[in-house]
């Protein structure tokens, strides 16, 4: 599942910054991380952390609304650099995305056939009949039936689920070298979703193509990921291989998470939640944005923001005190 080689992707201290009124508001901050061909990366946080803005601003789809810092480096280019018409030679066919909300990203206007097979014209060279087949087979690779009858068919007629299927039939019909996939299987019932996360798997694995997987649920990031990048307030708080953080995180905003996965609970039992609340992205404290959350923070981090500096086993946590875990261990999923 992991590359070996070189890394295609680097992304190095990203930042992105979108206007609010008088107020500026810090959606990520100093991310960085590589990606290697055939490597897939997991993004996980709760809600607003920066996930999916990472995603959007790799291509670019977020510089029209605020400020983007640093670089994101292709085979060595710094997409961050190129004007819009170098990018779109790059969006779809190297680099696809999936995206979150299917009803907004297609075009309700034309049958999901001509938008797959309009990818297919723009990005290979695949004849009108080779096209056509490739989005036949798409579709059924994805779990639509009878998906030869539903070329000619519009988004409206697919079912929410069904959409989501249309959608990421389209960003990998290209066989793109890297896909950017943001929540590709919120939408869909436990087997197709076991189905699609198999598809990605054998095209990463067949093509070398890098998957970075922006996921809430952390058993799907233990059964598809090697690495995992865990969000908090826009910052990459933990990095690793996703084996050692899942099974021992170091920073206790992770550990939070992890036990906040059900697990052998008791009926009626209370469920475990992580105390208080994330800050407002434009009211941030001066030190680390989780301090106020966090069981064993100290004076220090009142005060100071902890860089994401190398840790036990390889990996990167952005904290003072990851050598001080609770008492409770951590709950593997």
């Amino acid at each position: 599942m992991s590359g070996t080689t070189s890394p295609h992707l680097e992304v190095s201290n990203l930042s992105v910054t979108f206007p609010v009124g008088a107020a500026a508001l810090p959606a990520v901050r100093d991310v960085s991380f590589t990606l290697a061909p055939g490597e897939v990366l997991g993004l996980v946080g709760e809600s607003g952390s920066g996930k999916s803005v990472t995603l959007r601003s790799i291509l670019g789809l977020t510089r029209r609304y605020g400020r983007i810092d640093g670089a994101v480096r292709w085979k060595g280019q710094d997409l961050l650099a190129l004007n819009e018409p170098a990018l779109r030679q790059i969006r779809g066919k190297d680099i696809a995305m999936i995206f979150q909300e299917p009803m907004t990203a297609l075009n309700p206007l034309l049958p999901v056939g001509l938008q797959i097979t309009e990818s297919l014209k723009a990005h290979t060279s695949l004849s009108r009949s080779e096209r056509k087949a490739r989005a036949i087979e798409m579709l059924d690779m994805v779990g639509i039936p009878a998906a030869a009858s539903r070329l000619d068919s519009y988004p409206h007629q697919f079912s929410g689920g069904m959409r989501q299927r249309v959608m990421i039939a389209i960003a990998l019909a290209v066989r793109p070298r890297l896909l950017l996939a943001d929540e590709p299987t919120t939408a869909l019932d436990v087997t197709i979703q076991a189905q699609i996360l198999d598809l990605i798997l054998a095209l990463a694995r067949d093509f070398d193509m890098g998957v970075i997987l922006v996921t809430h649920d952390l058993g799907v990031v233990a059964q598809t990921c090697d690495r995992v990048a865990v969000m908090y307030a826009g910052r990459v708080v933990e990095e690793g291989n996703v084996r050692d953080v899942l099974r021992a995180p170091l920073h206790p905003y992770t550990i939070g998470l992890m036990r906040s996965v059900p697990q052998d609970v008791a009926p009626r039992s209370p469920l475990y939640t992580i105390p208080g609340t994330p800050p407002g992205l434009t009211h941030l404290p001066p030190g680390c944005a989780y301090q106020p959350r966090c069981p064993v923070s100290d004076p220090a981090c009142t005060t100071a923001r902890p860089a994401l500096a190398p840790a036990a086993d390889g990996r990167k946590a952005a904290c003072f005190r990851c050598d001080l875990q609770p008492a409770e261990g951590p709950v593997a999923p």
